[in-house]
């Protein structure tokens, strides 16, 4: 099979690199809506750019749902190699990773124990060439290391045969692979035929709907100043009055005319300030939209209902948030479980086949934890099934339905 090399992989990655640096930037709350307006100056805007954190949220929700549990059937003893690598670290970065740029990459190297090592590469940084059916790299490219003006002083590039540095300055060298597959695994979020890297939990709808929100804030604190200090008018004045101070005007409370010399005294007034109803009527109807789109609810976005609802009400409020994350079980886990393959081949310098890890399992914790009434319905359901069909419902089974694990056999 042909290679397309390293600088292919290195105009590939660049191309796509500032769409997930554009994503991250939402992510961290950097990102600032700089479109212009039809009404509001752009020297006044400046003043005013508002910053939310609603792309963060629908990360974070589903992220933090995501609890990698470990390896089933694991005949390889795979979970030894992810227990060296700090898992708690390693599996919350890899999988939040996934769901900000849709992708991540697992570099894979020689530890020093002989354990291999695993380092999460996002994919602003890592790129290659997919494998349609096994979703493993035919070859790929890294910037392992960038100085701090973004250039890249340290890069990868990764083959089925050999793993090649280029050290800025330096001349390259290379690492033998004795694996037959590149040292490079993707971790993918909902990937497609279309999409074969996957797909963002920002969308572009969602980056719609947020912006559409920030401006709607933006315009609501700026109609807001002119709300604090209504607009006054003062008519009939005399033409040999003196100016008034228009600051002093707005601000105190109590003003003075005196009569002219005909007897006459000036109609003092105030226009009628805007009403904030349809700034705070927008930005719900914003929510509302960004709500939809990726499995949240009002009150998730900061909108707290005056009439809190149930648990039943809450859990079914959720229901597309839940389908999300057992979808993204389902690609992560795979991506994981690839990445465990290559780890045994590094550690075992053996060539196995990737049929042999059919068997093996990736286990998750519930997206929900279960309270007391769901206990208390499993529980009874359990008795009825067993009862029906002896040892139908196991312990193992009761530990992926509620993630209690019970006491073994012996008590402990």
């Amino acid at each position: 099979m042909e290679l397309k090399g390293k600088n292919y992989l290195s105009r590939k990655l660049s191309s796509y690199r500032p769409r997930v640096q554009m994503r991250y930037d939402y992510y961290a709350m950097k990102k600032y809506d700089y479109s212009n307006g039809i009404t509001i100056p752009a020297q006044i805007r400046d003043n005013y750019r508002s910053v939310l954190g609603w792309a963060t949220k629908a990360v974070d929700s589903l992220a933090d749902r995501l609890i990698f549990r470990e390896f089933a059937n694991d005949n390889f003893n795979v979970n030894e190699i992810f227990q060296y690598n700090n898992p708690d670290i390693f599996f919350d970065s890899a999988i939040l990773s996934a769901l900000i740029g849709s992708c991540c990459f697992i570099y894979i190297s020689e530890g020093e124990d002989g354990l291999p090592r695993l380092q999460v590469i996002e994919s602003s940084n890592a790129t290659g060439v997919l494998d349609p059916i096994t979703n493993l790299l035919t070859e790929g490219y890294a910037v392992l290391k960038r100085d701090d003006n973004g250039n890249a002083i340290l890069e990868a590039y990764f083959t089925p045969d050999e793993t090649i540095y280029y050290q800025k300055g330096s001349e390259p060298f290379s690492i033998p692979n004795p694996t037959g597959i590149p040292l490079l695994v993707p971790v993918i979020h909902r990937p497609d035929a279309d999409r074969p890297f996957g797909r963002s939990r920002i969308t572009r709808s969602g980056i719609g709907y947020q912006k559409l929100a920030q401006r709607t804030i933006e315009r609501a604190e700026i109609t807001a100043e002119f709300y604090s200090f209504p607009q006054k008018y003062v008519l009939g004045t005399s033409q040999d009055a003196e100016p008034m101070d228009k600051w002093k005007a707005t601000v105190s409370s109590l003003l003075t005319f005196s009569k002219d010399d005909d007897g006459d005294k000036p109609t003092v007034g105030q226009f009628t300030t805007a009403n904030m109803t349809p700034f705070v009527e927008q930005l719900k109807m914003a929510a509302a939209g960004f709500a939809g789109e990726t499995g949240l609810t009002l009150d998730d976005l900061g909108f707290v209902s005056d009439n809190p609802s149930s648990v039943e009400a809450i859990r079914a409020s959720h229901e597309n948030l839940r389908l999300a994350g057992k979808a993204a079980q389902r690609s992560l886990g795979s991506g994981l479980l690839n990445v465990a393959y290559v780890s045994v081949c590094l550690r075992d310098e053996f060539r196995y086949l990737r049929k042999q890890f059919s068997q093996t399992i990736v286990k998750w914790e519930p997206l929900f934890e279960a309270d007391a009434n769901t206990l208390t319905l499993i529980g009874d359901g359990a008795i009825k099934l067993n009862q029906a069909i002896p040892g139908y419902i196991t312990a193992e089974v009761i530990r992926d339905l509620t993630g209690i694990k019970g006491a073994n056999k012996d008590g402990a």
